[in-house]
């Protein structure tokens, strides 16, 4: 799998396995942290920056989020996605940049469009001030030979809410209030300097107490490690871990489906509009940037995460869960929303395989079967997978849906467009599905493999499953005993 970061991710994980080594050993202290930062780099040369003091000093930083700190501890923040500051300093400070197609013309159409005086003419080619420049991009729409380029920086390409600007000496800032936590930005910086918190000693402890401690996957998680590593497998190595059991997602998805199914009937009788709450990055972009839109048309069901939490809970009171699955903003959704209910702890693919590693654990084949989530419950995972589990279960209660409009929203981008289509009253759908990232919850930022390798082993696994239905399924457990509702009445 190609991304900007790869050349990191090997750094990362092993930050996170090192660190994970040490907690297991109760031994994570200033003096066992350093001692890893000087066994990943031991000098005197450098492997991955410019001098050994700077790699030191960003995996310093790397070991703070690993321990679910902030990553500059004089810069406090509730963000679970962070900057590492040292790390972010190789980028170009200016966004318009003049190239060798400048032929220094007499007619300085760049020089006389600016009103900030940021041009001025060198020997060579004309020169943009990055102190100056507004980044209005007149110059670049003046130049006639096109001399003038507009750069990008991969981490603010991606984001869909502008939430990434630049301080004056260049380095990402991220504005909390703006971001939706879909962490499209940390993969994309080719420096790694985004990156988020981690909850692995958190989840170390909790093994480590005498609580039981539940692992929940994620729908996606199917196919991530290949197609021989079933559900199943993955289950037996989590208990090697020292969880008590595990359970997939993909039963929250049923119960979420089944819950957000009576909200669509009620809201399709009144003529409302509404869109699903699966998503946290999509619940941020409506809380932040559509406040009306998230007050009037967003579902109060839980989130298949949510949902699976408060039923372990429910059945083994006193217990902690564990949500492991592709998606950054799930962390947040945890720590930030204040659900009642929901997952203690979140671990991504990548902390969970260096979780793994830390106890010498490998994913094996297992031909023991394993499901407990419908086939509508386990497509979740994929765009498109929400909407149409809430449909079949209103076709499964008697409902005839032939004439309901639904718009799947696959990225950041096409969640923007449909909501402010729907914020002008022009949304011709009745019914919105939000997934921030393309593809669904498949393509994730934390996602183990490339898209077309997930979707190939996904295909493999999902071919073996029943093909239960969503509402006879719920009825083997226990929906009386929690709430599918943020609010904490008891569901009928």
């Amino acid at each position: 799998m190609i991304t900007n970061d790869k050349g990191v991710i090997p750094l990362k994980h092993r930050v996170i396995e090192g660190l994970a080594r040490l907690a297991w050993k109760n031994d994570v202290n200033e003096e066992s942290k350093e001692r890893l930062v000087r066994e990943l780099s031991p000098g005197p040369k450098a492997v991955f920056r410019c001098c050994v003091y700077k790699e030191r000093e960003i995996l310093r930083r790397r070991i703070r989020l690993a321990c679910n700190e902030d990553a500059n501890p004089c810069r406090k923040s509730s963000n679970i996605i962070q900057v590492i500051d040292p790390a972010c300093e190789e980028c170009p400070i200016s966004s318009y940049s003049v190239t060798d197609n400048c032929r220094l013309c007499l007619g300085k159409a760049c020089q006389n469009s600016c009103h900030f005086g940021a041009i001025t003419m060198t020997d060579q080619r004309a020169h943009i001030d990055p102190m100056k420049c507004k980044e209005c991009g007149m110059c670049a729409s003046a130049c006639p030979y096109s001399a003038i380029a507009h750069l990008t920086r991969p981490c603010k390409k991606p984001c869909p809410v502008n939430a990434i600007t630049y301080n004056e000496n260049g380095l990402c800032v991220i504005d909390d209030e703006r971001c939706i936590r879909c962490g499209q930005c940390v993969h994309s910086c080719p420096f790694g300097a985004i990156s988020t918190k981690t909850n692995v000693l958190d989840v170390i402890s909790a093994i480590q107490s005498d609580k039981e401690v539940y692992a929940m996957c994620a729908p996606a998680t199917e196919g991530q490690f290949g197609k021989d590593i079933s559900m199943s497998a993955i289950r037996t190595a989590l208990k090697k871990l020292g969880f008590n059991d595990m359970v997939e997602v993909g039963l929250g998805g049923d119960m979420t489906a089944a819950y957000e199914a009576l909200e669509w009937s009620e809201a399709r009788k009144e003529g409302k509009k509404m869109t699903t709450s699966c998503c946290p990055a999509f619940i941020h972009l409506l809380q932040k940037h559509f406040p009306e839109q998230y007050k009037e048309n967003m579902s109060e069901t839980l989130s298949p995460m949510a949902a699976v939490s408060r039923y372990l809970k429910a059945i083994h009171p006193g217990c902690i869960t564990v949500f492991i699955g592709p998606c950054m903003a799930k962390k947040s959704e945890s720590q930030e929303m204040g659900i009642e209910g929901n997952a203690d702890y979140v671990l991504s693919f990548g902390e969970f395989t260096s979780l793994l590693r830390s106890k010498d654990i490998s994913l094996e084949p297992e031909v023991q079967p394993y499901q407990e989530a419908s086939l509508w419950g386990k497509n979740f995972a994929g765009s498109g997978g929400v909407a149409n589990a809430v449909m079949e279960c209103m076709r499964e209660r008697g409902e005839d849906t032939t004439d309901i409009k639904l718009r799947a929203c696959s990225g950041g981008k096409e969640c923007v467009t449909a909501l402010t289509l729907l914020k002008i009253g022009k949304l011709p759908e009745d019914f919105i599905e939000g997934m921030a990232c393309e593809g669904g919850c498949v393509g994730g930022p934390s996602k183990h493999k490339a898209e077309n390798e997930i979707k190939k082993s996904r295909d493999s696994l999902l071919g073996e499953a029943d093909t239960r239905k969503v509402l006879d399924n719920l009825k083997n457990y226990p929906m009386d005993q929690f709430s599918m509702m943020r609010t904490k009445k008891i569901a009928e």
